[in-house]
């Protein structure tokens, strides 16, 4: 059990840490945004890079923070039935839920979106506008990101798996 324990503390501090740099993103985003707006409104010089910068920042952000809100319980969810059912039957529900919906999911995304990184990164793709952003760092990123996702199922699994072993809830 201590093993698991580590294992879970782990995987858990690891997305814990990029959750929160991830979440830093927002910030840079907010001045793209708020630059654009007084270049645009202000000054009525539009640019032609802040529009794909921002949607970079955000996919990046969007899909870096996946794995920590699963770890803080942020995805949607619904517990009508499943809160009256006892502490070792929900974990059973989640282990099961977990193996036939979410594994092949994320782990298909994983590992299709390696190979549309490794295509872009061997062309060195950029996007089709004048600015030419590098579309191979955000292709980068969603495996990353599902890469995280992944993980952080392992770890919830593993929580559960305590739950049926000790009979409570995994509280680090």
């Amino acid at each position: 059990m201590e093993n698991i324990s580590k294992i879970i503390k782990v995987i858990d501090s690891i997305n814990s840490w990029v959750g929160k740099i991830g979440a830093w993103s927002i910030v840079a985003l907010t001045l793209l945004i708020v630059f654009e707006v007084i270049s645009r409104r202000v000054f009525n010089s539009p640019t032609i890079w802040t529009y794909e910068m921002i949607t970079m920042t955000f996919s990046f952000h969007f899909m870096i923070v996946g794995g920590y809100a699963l770890l803080q319980k942020s995805l949607v969810s619904v517990d009508v039935l499943y809160n009256r059912l006892s502490l070792k039957v929900q974990a059973i529900m989640d282990i099961i839920t977990y193996f036939i919906l979410f594994f092949p999911f994320i782990l298909g995304v994983f590992f299709v979106s390696i190979g549309n990184a490794q295509e872009s990164w061997a062309v060195m793709e950029t996007s089709s506008s004048l600015f030419g952003a590098p579309v191979y760092l955000t292709k980068t990123v969603i495996p990353v990101a599902f890469g995280l996702l992944s993980l952080q199922g392992i770890s919830e699994v593993l929580k559960r798996v305590l739950v049926l072993m000790k009979g409570e809830t995994y509280n680090g």
